[in-house]
């Protein structure tokens, strides 16, 4: 086998293996990678959303802000969150309602152009949960 047949299988195998979230959308925002960890997170399966915008796990009360955003990065190349870990609410294929952190890479083609951006995604709603429990349980005792 060659070496570079080797590297891209051991790639595919990080790549659906890894049990986050890994996603990448296009310069229009089209989901064309959807990992088998963006399979358990969200409920859907790598047919049911590649091809689809990421509307599908965007909150519709934030897929405006959203939009703004990405199209603007898109056409600039710039972004501000690319070393961020970046934490907002997302949704899942049953409608539930969950808190995700990820991180983004913007990738590029060789003249510098966005070509879209790859995402890992990781759900906190359990720690989200824990942590604002924990702050009213101390406003409790403030008030006390």
């Amino acid at each position: 086998m060659a070496p570079e047949t080797g590297y891209a299988m051991l790639c595919q195998q990080i790549v659906e293996g890894i049990p986050d979230a890994l996603i990448f959308a296009d310069e229009n925002g089209i989901i064309r990678l959807w990992n088998g960890g963006a399979e358990a997170l969200f409920g859907f399966t790598a047919t049911e959303a590649v091809g689809q915008r990421l509307d599908l796990i965007i909150p519709e009360r934030l897929r405006e802000r959203h939009w703004d955003g990405y199209r603007r990065v898109m056409a600039t190349g710039v972004t501000r969150y690319g070393r961020a870990l970046l934490a907002v609410p997302a949704i899942r294929k049953d409608g539930a309602r969950i808190s995700i952190e990820f991180s983004i890479l913007l990738l590029r083609n060789s003249q510098g152009e966005a070509l879209g951006s790859a995402a890992m995604l990781r759900d906190v709603t359990a720690r989200r949960q824990r942590e604002k429990e924990l702050k009213q349980r101390l406003s409790a005792l403030d008030d006390k």
